[in-house]
């Protein structure tokens, strides 16, 4: 299996880690997973809320040191 897509969103405000997980959604080959790195905690309703959108499965949301919420998210097949 690939290497997760690691989007760093650290210290942007809403509505910028949803948008730069859409990019790279989009460029993500069908069944790709992609790491989404954010400190804004709005995050933890947009992420999940764009996945539905796409059809994307969120697998897990997980707290890291210094306020990083990290999703992990499957696009479609």
């Amino acid at each position: 299996m690939a290497e997760p897509i690691l989007v760093d969103a650290r210290g942007h405000h809403c509505p910028v880690p949803t948008l730069k997980l859409r990019k790279a959604h989009e460029a993500a080959a069908p069944g790709a997973e992609l790491v989404l790195l954010a400190t804004d905690p709005m995050a933890r309703i947009d992420v999940p809320h764009f996945a539905d959108q796409v059809g994307a499965t969120v697998l897990e949301i997980t707290d890291e040191d210094g306020g990083v919420i990290r999703f992990h998210i499957l696009k479609a097949a």
